[in-house]
């Protein structure tokens, strides 16, 4: 008796068209990773070789200063801080600042809690401070040596502000005339030693919230505020006025030596103790004095 056939069936081996699959599909994958990842590096390449004016965006990261300024606001409580500006105050000059044309040059007596706030708002154009105090002149250039400083040295005193004022009247024709070089002059209410080009620049803006000024033998702001008439008389390029600010104006001094050396006929506005004056060299045409 014959045995009945047998058929051997061979089917192919279903785990290896699967691991072929596998495969194919981390090929894929491993592809669009690849693509991704030199499309990146492409993107950091060609932003790092943009050329410097195409660089700035609309939406590029604030500048260093600007930070600054912001946390050096957000640290300190207002009310925590004396002597410095109210929000209106501070308002009203950064405004001030705002409208001046680019590049504009600004000076500043006094190393306030908004100076951060004064050198960012003037991003791109040139500001310089002025204080008292060496130790913190070089304490700002350590920290934070973007920012343009010079210490004086002032001979000055606020209980001497009478005298001042009859030691300008007699040498109003002298050394103490509206219209000179200050390096050279012997007034002893000019600021003379600061570096030389301070005294060339056409300031557009000069604020004045320094020295100290409260006490009988502070230095007092006489002479900053008779440097800044000056100074405001003697552009020989530029706009053709300075806008003064004078903080503090409520106290004897910045109000006598304002309307002695920056006049009152220029004053435009007061915001509480905050005074503006526009000051120009067409003022003292004709005139022996400042006004």
């Amino acid at each position: 008796m014959k045995s009945a056939a047998k058929f051997i069936v061979i089917h192919p081996p279903v785990h290896k068209s699967g691991g072929v699959i596998a495969a194919y599909h981390r090929a894929v994958v491993t592809v669009i990773i690849l693509f991704f990842a030199l499309a990146f590096c492409f993107s950091i390449y060609a932003t790092g070789n943009k050329p410097a004016s195409s660089a700035v965006r609309d939406d590029s990261p604030l500048p260093g200063s600007v930070s600054e300024a912001l946390l050096h606001y957000a640290a300190e409580n207002f009310t925590s801080v004396k002597n410095r500006m109210s929000p209106s105050e501070v308002k009203y000059a950064a405004d001030v600042l705002r409208r001046c044309p680019p590049p504009c040059n600004l000076l500043v007596f006094g190393l306030t809690h908004e100076m951060f706030l004064w050198n960012s708002l003037n991003l791109r154009g040139r500001t310089v401070f002025v204080d008292e105090s060496a130790y913190l002149v070089s304490r700002l250039e350590e920290r934070h040596p973007s920012i343009e400083a010079y210490d004086v040295h002032y001979l000055t005193k606020v209980s001497e502000l009478q005298d001042l004022i009859q030691h300008y009247k007699a040498e109003i024709g002298g050394e103490c005339r509206s219209v000179q070089n200050l390096l050279f002059s012997d007034c002893k209410l000019a600021i003379n030693d600061l570096p030389n080009y301070i005294y060339d620049v056409a300031w557009d803006i000069i604020l004045v919230d320094g020295p100290r000024g409260y006490e009988a033998d502070s230095p007092g702001r006489m002479t900053p505020l008779f440097t800044a008439g000056v100074l405001a008389r003697n552009k020989k390029d530029g706009a053709a006025v300075t806008h003064v600010l004078v903080h503090e104006f409520n106290r004897e001094v910045e109000r006598v030596c304002s309307f002695e050396f920056l006049c009152k006929e220029n004053l435009v506005q007061i915001n509480e103790t905050l005074a503006h004056f526009i000051v120009g060299d067409s003022n003292t045409a004709g005139k022996l004095g400042f006004c």
